[in-house]
């Protein structure tokens, strides 16, 4: 069997891509790799239409080739977008899990970020994949535009 393919971004329309990118460098400490303007095709992407205008900022983690977060929006026209971010997780909606090196100040950072909080830190356990309980302290919250996040620190 051949290696398996690499996912290596996941790219979220968001309503203001600067606002989003400041959110994500301030909680998760992310680096903008690339920030660039560009007209859509109207072929590859599942969503507006030729023409459209759009802003895309691509943030890295600390892996050089996985877990980057790209974020699109469009500029002219802009994409009609909900009145309020979303207070819960919807079918086909991502569930971001993020390995947290302190969970506590990452929840801290989000909240002084203006992020709703669904879960304030808490410990708790789970079997692992190589069948041993972990102790984990775990935390859940959305970002500025509705995405969720389930984060956690391995205690053991």
């Amino acid at each position: 069997m051949a290696e398996p393919d690499i996912i290596k971004r996941t790219t979220l329309i968001v309503r203001d891509a600067e606002r989003a990118a400041l959110w994500y460098e301030q909680v998760f400490g992310l680096a903008r790799v690339m920030d660039t303007s560009f007209t859509l095709s109207g072929t590859q992407l599942a969503a507006g239409k030729k023409g459209d205008q759009t802003r895309l900022i691509i943030l890295k983690c600390a892996d050089e080739l996985i877990g980057m977060i790209g974020l699109l929006q469009w500029t002219d026209p802009p994409m009609a977008a909900p009145a309020e971010p979303s207070t819960g997780i919807a079918f086909g909606a991502p569930i971001f899990v993020v390995a947290a090196r302190d969970c506590r100040a990452t929840t801290q950072r989000a909240r002084d970020a203006g992020s709703r909080i669904h879960c304030d830190p808490r410990d708790w356990a789970v079997t692992g994949f190589d069948g041993k309980e972990q102790t984990m302290i775990g935390a859940s919250f959305f970002d500025l535009d509705g995405y969720f996040f389930e984060v956690n620190e391995r205690v053991s």
